[in-house]
């Protein structure tokens, strides 16, 4: 089944390699780059969900404390919220969902083109679906004098490719500070803690994968971490935007989600005074007589 997806990706790496005169490292960037543009409306979908869903954050905790002691209510009133304002909570989870395969795909992808071994050479070669591109192998591996099979470290490697597990913990750091929604300084607030921590956790992460994998991968994750930065410039998201989500900027959030969001406490509605009418005079051909109290005689 991973087939499907690793063997396309690795013809199309090769395939680029042969274009852009046997530099694997342009054929990397040209590869990750063309992923992130075909996958940028799952990427945006996702972060709008997550968006939409921070901003119910006020309201969502305010149901907490008021149906704190009742979990079956609580879960009744979110639901509720959740569609009035037409939020799915699980709608920047389907997205990911999606992506994966793809991104593994091309990480995998990288991992067979920069074969060193002679199994992997013949694995290689296996892959490959366009018979024409067997000629290419080995591709090669050497970059600015770092061997890209090999991790960023002394002896295989020299000092300075130790930058480049750097450039992935910044580049990852700062991504993550772009694409994230502003979250509450509260500090009893669990996403705005969960934020915080993944901000401190996700650069380190990958930094450590860096360390331990190929100098190859490492261009991978600094490549994918620079157009992610590029896609989330206002002036770029806009673009992208008008070009791959549809309907871009014409949708507004739906009337519950800003009545639920608004800052501002609204205003209370003035009681309306109402004057009593005027009781009008009957005319005395009614039949009642109005002054003195007297009866009016029946005929007889």
């Amino acid at each position: 089944m991973w087939d499907l997806i690793f063997n396309p990706l690795v013809t199309l790496l090769t395939w680029l390699y042969a274009i852009f005169g046997n530099n694997i490292v342009v054929a990397i960037v040209v590869l990750t780059l063309l992923i992130r543009i075909v996958t940028y409306p799952l990427t945006a979908q996702q972060m709008n969900s997550t968006k939409r869903m921070q901003e119910l954050q006020p309201e969502l905790k305010r149901l907490q404390e008021k149906y704190k002691d009742d979990r079956e209510k609580l879960a009744q009133e979110q639901m509720a919220l959740y569609r009035e304002a037409g939020v799915n909570p699980l709608g920047g989870c389907f997205p990911l969902l999606i992506q994966f395969p793809i991104l593994i795909g091309l990480y995998q992808a990288i991992f067979y083109a920069l074969a060193s071994t002679p199994y992997q050479l013949v694995d290689l070669s296996e892959r490959l679906l366009l018979p024409t591109l067997d000629s290419l192998i080995p591709l090669q591996n050497t970059w600015l004098g770092m061997n890209l099979t090999q991790p960023p470290t002394p002896p295989v490697n020299p000092t300075y490719s130790l930058a480049l597990p750097v450039l992935v913990m910044a580049t990852t750091w700062l991504q993550f500070k772009m694409t994230m929604p502003k979250t509450s300084p509260d500090a009893n607030d669990q996403a705005a803690a969960m934020n915080r921590s993944m901000g401190t956790i996700m650069p380190v992460m990958f930094g450590a994968f860096a360390l331990s994998f190929s100098v190859g991968l490492s261009i991978y994750f600094i490549t994918s971490n620079v157009i992610g930065i590029v896609q989330y410039v206002p002036a770029v998201k806009r673009f992208l935007d008008s070009i791959f989500v549809r309907d871009a900027g014409a949708k507004k959030p739906a009337p519950a989600l800003q009545a639920v969001t608004s800052s501002a406490p609204a205003k209370p509605t003035p009681a309306v005074t109402r004057t009593p009418a005027k009781t009008a005079k009957t005319p005395a051909s009614s039949g009642k007589s109005y002054g003195g109290g007297g009866k009016s005689k029946k005929k007889r």
